[in-house]
């Protein structure tokens, strides 16, 4: 149809097109292979870790004394120790054989200590309760006495005595736990049932029980907040679940089908761009006034230099804002052929609600993933030489873990690391041709009403069988980009030991380089694998013909780029803002006398919820960029009266096309 050297040929339909292609091969087959010998290697790898490293070195947890819990690393055998139980919030603690279990909750009267439990009148609790190492052979041992750790026998002089130093010191009281990574928490009941008893006042540190005690106060304060936040959590846990993942989704479906009535859609896009522009001249305007104010000061409070970067920022922000006005009169016929996109895209999810479920699947696969690399990294971590160091805090020492690793284990850290940015980027990949594949079944459709999920689950088939290479080759480039940006990242570390300002000066330059083709290779990544679903052509063509693709329509694609990234961010924030609200209700109606504050599970039901709105979303904007090289090339293979599109898209045709 047309061809320009600087922009490539037009699109041609292949023969009998009828949306895309059926006659497909498989592409990029050699990236198949590498994918698959990456994932051999890596597992040959991790049972080598298995086979001389030993994982309880790096996940369990480690005693005041330096003895790693659950093994005979250190002076004293713990093998039959496997769990911690916490003596003082700088997290040391003790070996036990079981974290304890007390139908009481609670005993004042028996402190554990870093040398066995210490009892006074109306204890209750025995060694049979808390069956604790032996710690006689250590030379770190810290004895209890009743003028240390209990003066006078009274529970609330022992809180603030010197042995339990309100949670600082080597004792504290006997409480129910549960397991958590191989560390003994306190359970809520029984601190609760503890605190009125020792500390009736609630009194905070007080300065005559020890300077470093009054110097934590905020380490005690940080401690208190997240373990109510760890309660709060727990109780809260189904309504966290139930309502961060369940409800974005539906939410979700909502906020696309709000974007098909008629007048949201445009007052939604067009308040964007009138408001970035005000924006822009509110910000010259403030500038500017802020300059005239400075320079008018007497006495002055602000250099020449100052008040002149605040002049030229705001003639600056003028100019801009001028700019983003004629822009935006010459792409508002674009900005319309984006907001058809837009509503097209809602339909083909609305059509096909299946499409949302796939991250789950991709969510799934990657979680499958992490597993197996989690421990194979954790057991080539663990093949380091292990050390321990201490550090005084107050009148304690406190013992932390370190390792010295060989050339051999760093380098296969690295191999780790990329094995993970290669196969989180092909998961995303394979992800993003499924999604193009059922939104262009979608639109090449002339009878809408076959179009359903079955066409989402042929997507899903057709991508894994035919162009899982395609997935692997562009993921693999930006996973060799993020390698260098690694790289770079260590080199950076480097750099701010050496305190070399030129090396870091240049790093940062190299950094902010590479983080912008990393960005430039995933936006071509999204369109090849467009072309892919379409044409069923190899990552290299399709490659090619997308960037020629954006090149013929440099308007059209800045257009959409603006409208998605604003119905992107907006729909984010809405599903985020309405399910967080939502979550409100529900849990000051059901759990506010049992919860210590809302604020906790709130905080993490919006986490929640905004991840599950980026995931809901990036299906949008790949389902809205997908609309657009649809469109396009079916207005460079077909004639008006003959393309597929419908709707909004068919009266932008109608009334704009030449």
């Amino acid at each position: 149809m047309g061809n320009d050297e600087n922009v490539g040929e037009k699109l041609t339909a292949p023969p009998d097109f009828d949306g895309p292609t059926s006659n497909r091969r498989m592409t990029d087959v050699l990236c198949t292979l590498l994918l698959l010998a990456m994932w051999i290697s890596m597992t040959g790898l991790g049972i080598y870790g298995m086979q001389n490293g030993d994982y309880r070195l790096i996940l369990y947890p480690l005693d005041y004394d330096g003895n790693v819990c659950g093994t005979d690393k250190g002076d004293i055998d713990m093998t039959n120790y496997p769990y911690l139980y916490y003596v003082n919030d700088y997290s040391g603690g003790v070996c036990v054989k079981e974290c304890p279990k007390l139908e009481q909750l609670a005993d004042p009267y028996t402190l554990v200590t870093y040398d066995g439990l210490f009892h006074v009148n109306g204890s209750f609790v025995t060694e049979k309760d808390i069956d604790m190492a032996d710690y006689s052979t250590s030379n770190n041992t810290l004895d209890c006495t009743e003028s240390l750790c209990y003066p006078d026998g009274n529970p609330e002089s022992s809180y603030n005595s010197f042995g339990v130093m309100q949670g600082n010191g080597f004792a504290y009281y006997a409480l129910d736990t549960y397991q958590v990574f191989w560390r003994c928490v306190f359970t809520d009941e029984g601190t609760e049932k503890l605190n009125p008893i020792v500390n009736p006042n609630g009194d905070k540190f007080k300065e005559d029980v020890i300077d470093m005690a009054t110097q934590n106060e905020n380490i005690k304060q940080g401690y208190d907040v997240w373990h109510n936040l760890f309660g709060d959590m727990w109780t809260s846990r189904f309504f966290i679940l139930g309502l961060g993942f369940g409800a974005p989704i539906v939410v979700g479906f909502f906020y696309a089908f709000m974007l098909r009535v008629p007048g949201v859609l445009p007052i939604m896009v067009w308040f964007s761009v009138f408001a970035t522009i005000g924006i822009v001249f509110a910000g010259a305007w403030y500038a500017g006034d802020q300059a005239n104010k400075w320079k008018t000061a007497d006495p002055p409070t602000y250099t020449e230099s100052e008040i002149n970067i605040a002049t030229y920022s705001s003639y600056a922000l003028y100019a801009v804002g001028g700019l983003l006005v004629l822009v935006f009169l010459f792409m508002r016929k674009r900005i319309q052929l984006a907001m058809g996109c837009v509503k097209e895209a809602s339909k083909a999810i609305m059509k096909m609600p299946l499409i949302i479920m796939f991250p789950v699947l991709q969510g799934l696969g990657f979680m499958v993933f992490m597993i197996a690399w989690t421990v194979y990294a954790v057991n080539i971590a663990s093949m380091g030489e292990f050390s321990t160091n201490v550090f005084a805090a107050g009148n304690l020492q406190i013992t932390v873990r370190s390792f010295e690793f060989s050339d051999f284990v760093k380098k296969c850290g690295w191999y780790m690391l990329f094995c993970f940015f290669w196969s989180g980027q092909f998961i995303l990949a394979l992800g993003e041709i499924v999604f193009a594949m059922a939104v262009a079944k979608w639109y090449f459709a002339r009878e809408k009403s076959k179009i359903g999920s079955l066409t989402v689950i042929s997507s899903i088939t057709t991508s894994m069988w035919y162009h899982t290479g395609t997935a692997a080759f562009g993921s693999l480039l930006i996973a060799i980009i993020k390698m260098i940006r690694s790289f770079i990242a260590y080199l950076q570390k480097k750099a701010d030991e050496m305190d070399s300002s030129i090396a870091k000066a240049i790093l940062c330059c190299c950094q902010c380089m590479f983080f912008c083709l990393e960005k430039c290779m995933k936006f071509i990544n999204k369109n090849a694998y467009i072309q892919t679903a379409i044409f069923g052509s190899s990552f290299c063509t399709s490659a090619k013909e997308a960037f020629y693709l954006i090149i013929r329509n440099a308007a059209r694609v800045g257009a959409i780029t603006y409208v998605s990234g604003g119905v992107v961010f907006v729909g984010k924030v809405f599903i985020c803002t309405l399910t967080t609200g939502l979550s409100y209700f529900a849990l000051d109606h059901y759990l506010r006398d049992v919860l210590y504050s809302l604020i906790g599970p709130l905080v993490f039901i919006a986490f929640i919820s905004w991840f599950i709105a980026g995931m809901f979303m990036s299906i949008y904007d790949m389902g809205i960029a997908t609309i657009l090289q649809c469109f396009v090339a079916d207005e460079e293979m077909f004639s008006s009266d003959q393309m597929y599109a419908e709707g909004s898209l068919k009266t932008w045709v109608d009334n704009h096309g030449e």
